[in-house]
């Protein structure tokens, strides 16, 4: 069941009651119906010591999914911290592995040490390997809950190993192979092994791994490759072709999710340090920055008209038609970078190859038509013939300017091992402003003067 936004007060006052009270019977009773998703939501609208209760009081299963779907960050990390360390650890080996690990990295050193320490030594040992991998890769992503078979065996044995596996795992996809040193030689669809014939051997019914990644991958590039082979589950392995763990899509989503986000941020010129939830502070902290380069960089292309004010006197018209020109370079510049950066996140860098050129072409076309245009409207106000034609060039020329940069900036930083979302914008918007009021004032006069 869903909680629509003006139900959650009223829940959060009936929860509270419950805990208060100490109900635990109603209390079961009144979130049962609850999905995990929207069981977070409640559980964030209330303060935190009914948070702690709540989670107290509730099954482990429930409480454990409620707390891996809240919202990332110290929210979370401290009431998971505010549990007592038996309950928490109870909380965490109901989820799996790559879910407790999340939880586990937000904690503080000492929280976390806390809390390992109240697991079995083998499951801390499993989750402490894991804490090992870089978040945001594809080792931070991975689950080691996984089903194999080994290709010596079987169908009749390996389905066997399948039934005793998978009662330890929460959902599997696939069934990896692999040989006596576990790596990896690819997988067998469930229904080839149930239908097979039981003295079928395994390594018959093998089939290639449509792909696999080594635990350093980036996330991102992670989840290009499921979207790009439509997979289920990804392998993770090591230099020697191990099988280490799996990567699944329902993880990939929010992957994904957060890769937009903070492509979005970046390309606004904004740190992707700034959450969406973040008090205004936190907001002045992550935009100043970047407004305080903005400012210089404006100020930079804003010279530009000083250089010709002499010209902007004798010809007030320019004062009028400048901010066009450099708007809509603007505007072109954002249409190629979205587009080149698009084509850099979906389909890698092999696709941007020849992006430059295509975009020069747009440019080239783009920028006739509306040079054509905005020269027209210069000559109606009754300006000089020469002024239409300084426009019309001015137009042409900071179109193919905008068409290069928003092609050429994401690709060279690609190319460089940084990330082409990166303030991208703010560079483009102040090489088409400087160009389009240099062209155009410099052009002026050249013709007019």
């Amino acid at each position: 069941m869903s909680t629509p936004g003006p139900e959650i007060e009223a829940v959060n006052e009936r929860l509270a009651e419950l805990v208060e009270s100490g109900d635990i019977e109603a209390l079961h009773e009144a979130v049962s119906e609850y999905h995990p998703s929207d069981l977070a939501d409640v559980v964030e609208g209330l303060p935190e010591p009914d948070q702690v209760r709540l989670l107290s009081a509730l099954p482990a299963d429930l409480a454990s999914e409620t707390l891996a779907e809240m919202e990332e960050g110290e929210e979370r990390a401290d009431l998971l911290a505010a549990l007592h360390p038996e309950k928490g650890a109870e909380l965490l080996q109901e989820l799996a592995d790559d879910d407790a690990v999340d939880l586990i990295g937000e904690l503080e050193p000492d929280e976390r040490h806390r809390l390992l320490a109240a697991l079995p030594s083998d499951e801390a040992g499993d989750l402490r390997g894991l804490l090992l991998y870089d978040e945001e890769s594809a080792g931070g992503l991975m689950t080691t809950e996984l089903v194999s078979v080994e290709v010596s065996l079987t169908a009749h044995e390996a389905l066997e190993q399948v039934r005793e596996q998978g009662r330890e795992v929460e959902e599997f996809y696939q069934v990896f192979v692999v040989d006596g040193t576990r790596r990896l030689l690819g997988t067998v669809r469930l229904d080839h092994l149930v239908t097979a014939d039981p003295a079928e051997p395994v390594s018959g019914l093998v089939e290639p791994t449509t792909a696999s990644v080594h635990p350093d991958v980036d996330q991102e590039e992670v989840g290009r490759l499921i979207a790009r082979y439509n997979l289920a589950s990804i392998p993770v392995v090591n230099d020697l072709g191990v099988l280490l763990g799996r990567i699944t899509f329902d993880d990939v989503i929010d992957v994904i999710e957060a890769e937009q986000t903070e492509d979005i941020l970046r390309l606004a010129g904004m740190s992707d340090d700034e959450e969406l939830r973040s008090s205004w502070t936190d907001s002045v902290r992550a935009r100043l920055p970047w407004l305080v380069l903005n400012l210089l960089t404006a100020t930079l292309a804003a010279s530009v008209i000083l250089m010709f004010r002499q010209t902007i006197e004798d010809f007030s018209i320019l004062a009028f038609l400048a901010p066009i020109i450099a708007a809509l370079g603007g505007s072109s510049g954002t249409q190629s970078l979205a587009i080149t950066i698009r084509r850099i996140a979906v389909h890698g860098r092999e696709a941007v190859e020849g992006s430059v050129g295509r975009e020069l072409l747009v440019g080239l076309v783009n920028g006739a038509v509306l040079g054509v245009g905005v020269a027209g409207v210069a000559l109606v106000t009754g300006a000089n013939p020469l002024l239409g034609v300084a426009v019309l060039l001015a137009m042409w020329g900071n179109q193919v300017v905008a068409a290069f940069a928003g092609a050429f900036i994401p690709t060279a930083l690609d190319r460089l091992g940084v990330d082409p979302s990166v303030a991208s914008s703010v560079f483009v918007q102040t090489l088409t402003d400087l160009s389009g009021f240099f062209l155009l004032l410099g052009i002026a006069t050249r013709l007019l003067i």
